[in-house]
């Protein structure tokens, strides 16, 4: 089995992906292909929601006015890819953020070195004050040459770069009398807003040795990462390592998170964001999160091996990436995560705005718990309140392999992919590569379920999980999932079931199926529901069919 350690480079993953697929089409036209996908679901509407006026409201919601927004207000619709002149794929917004990258340059109006503000560099010697002498008031680039850096946090200003002379080579690092909720590295301003910051060439060590090691690591809200940007405008980390945060290595939010329901999200976030090329691993929580913030592109980056330690431990949602709470226009490109509760995680919690219009395009998730998970907590069940804000999921030429338990979450079941409350899902390409060896208890592969709707499989290959339930498995009953197609898919010598269906399902349609299997039980089980099939083809299963419509 494939095991990519925290030094993987991130710029091999468009090959190693490539590698596992058995997609031989053009990027460009397999993304194409995702577009006319989701446009067949028809997608539902996502609706607007006006909260009611009132005194009574106003006298008791004061702190829900200040910090936060309605969930439609500004938001745009799902961004287009485009290619360049080189062949990479990036959102249709990008260029409003290679026009502010002018603007930083032009702005620069001197470069500094910070040893010539008496930093030592030397892993020992206490260097804030040199990094605030450097930094100044912006306008400034200021290079960190190798070395270590003690410092007891750094705050940036508008018009910042700072560059180091790589991951390993330039190391900047929390004192040992830094407080538990300290961000290494961040923006000066949380309630006025920065903008054009960049940070490149560098590891960044929270130092949580610090720390009592039976203590959680984290003290709330968005404290404790190695790098912070909260309401940044115009903002690049490029080739920077995040090593053991106490809770993100790398986090792009609002100035607060806010939970005041859902369809609300946290006034003054961040936008436009590109993260390139991070390395992460030992987070308390998750290896690169996003909160209340639009237009964030992560790409080329490789997440691994969580502490957890921000959470109670066997109970930690720690996740290599983590598009969370009213986070909008997110795009994700040709990333790992390994060893994670969730590879990539598409959430929200009960109390606040799902995250929406997010496009996934390449990324293996190898023994990761749940390689790819979509939910929006406490809207699942049938007594929960149906999600108002979760919508819009695409993605293409992405890769799980053997997903497994984790003391992380020990009660949680290994998945390849489940998608909860979402509507409008269109999954195209995936590759589902299971361990033969591994006892997956009789648990699916691929849940659909929780009032999911408006979902579309494509173009699946799954294999080897000889002691799973079902490959893929869409729940029924009074929450179960509806409107659901599953089309083109692949199974070899895997589950007892290849594919099962539960009980009154109104809307699902199964076509161009093929399911090979040497001691398979049932090929395809439809349990009540109004199933149209297609072309489905099993073979090695004691019953190809089973269908119970009475």
């Amino acid at each position: 089995m494939l095991h990519l350690d925290k030094n993987h480079n991130p710029q091999e993953n468009k090959e190693l992906i490539a590698s596992f697929s058995e997609n031989k089409e053009d990027l460009k036209s397999l993304l194409n292909q995702t577009d006319n996908l989701f446009q067949e679901l028809n997608p539902l509407p996502e609706p607007t929601h006006s909260p009611s006026f009132s005194f009574k409201n106003l006298l008791h919601g004061l702190p829900k006015i200040l910090l936060s927004t309605a969930w439609h207000k500004n938001k745009e619709p799902l961004p287009q890819i485009v290619t360049d002149q080189e062949g990479g794929i990036y959102p249709d917004w990008k260029k409003k953020l290679d026009q502010a990258f002018i603007q930083l340059q032009r702005e620069i109006e001197q470069e500094k070195n910070v040893r010539d503000y008496g930093a030592a560099g030397d892993g020992i010697t206490d260097d804030t004050e040199a990094f605030k002498k450097a930094i100044g008031n912006g306008n400034v680039k200021v290079v960190v040459p190798a070395g270590v850096y003690v410092t007891r946090g750094i705050r940036l200003p508008s018009y910042t770069m700072l560059i180091g002379a790589g991951k390993g080579a330039t190391t900047i690092k929390l004192h040992d009398k830094a407080p538990r909720s300290r961000q290494l590295l961040t923006n000066s301003s949380h309630w006025k807003g920065n903008h054009h910051i960049y940070v490149q060439g560098m590891s960044l060590d929270w130092n949580v040795e610090r720390l009592d090691p039976n203590k959680k690591t984290a003290s709330g809200n968005n404290q404790s990462s190695c790098l912070t940007f909260a309401h940044v405008s115009f903002g690049w980390v490029k080739e920077v390592e995040g090593i053991n945060p106490g809770l993100h290595c790398f986090d792009v939010s609002s100035a607060v998170y806010t939970y005041f329901g859902d369809a609300t999200r946290a006034r003054r976030s961040s936008r436009y964001i590109w993260l390139d090329q991070l390395n992460g691993y030992g987070f308390g929580d998750d290896g690169i999160t996003t909160h209340h913030s639009d237009n964030i592109l992560i790409s080329n980056c490789h997440l691994c091996d969580p502490s957890g330690r921000a959470h109670k431990e066997g109970f930690s949602n720690s996740n290599g990436i983590e598009v969370d709470d009213g986070s909008r226009n997110v795009m994700l490109l040709n990333n790992s995560t390994t060893r994670c509760f969730g590879g990539v995680e598409i959430k929200a919690h009960h109390n606040s705005a799902a995250a929406s219009n997010t496009q996934i395009i390449g990324h293996i998730s190898i023994n990761d718990n749940r390689s790819y998970n979509f939910r929006h907590i406490g809207h699942h069940v049938e007594t929960d309140t149906e999600s108002k804000t979760a919508f819009n999921i695409k993605a293409s030429h992405i890769v799980a392999v053997a997903p497994i338990r984790t003391p992380l979450y020990r009660d949680s079941t290994p998945r390849a992919m489940v998608i909860s409350a979402y509507k409008n899902v269109a999954i195209n390409h995936f590759t589902v590569i299971g361990d033969s060896e591994y006892d997956y208890r009789g648990e699916p592969v691929i849940a659909v379920q929780y009032r999911s709707r408006n979902i579309i499989l494509h173009h699946l290959n799954i294999r080897d999980f000889k002691t799973a339930g079902a490959d893929i498995k869409v729940f029924g009953g009074p929450h179960g999932a509806d409107s659901v197609e599953i089309r083109k898919v692949k199974i070899q010598n895997s589950a007892p079931t290849a594919v099962y269906i539960g009980s009154n399902i109104q809307s699902i349609r199964i076509g161009d199926v093929q399911a090979v299997c040497e001691k398979g039980n049932k090929g395809l089980v439809v349990d009540h529901s109004n199933a149209k099939i297609e072309d489905f083809h099993s073979l090695g299963y004691k019953t190809p069919i089973s269908i119970v419509n009475t």
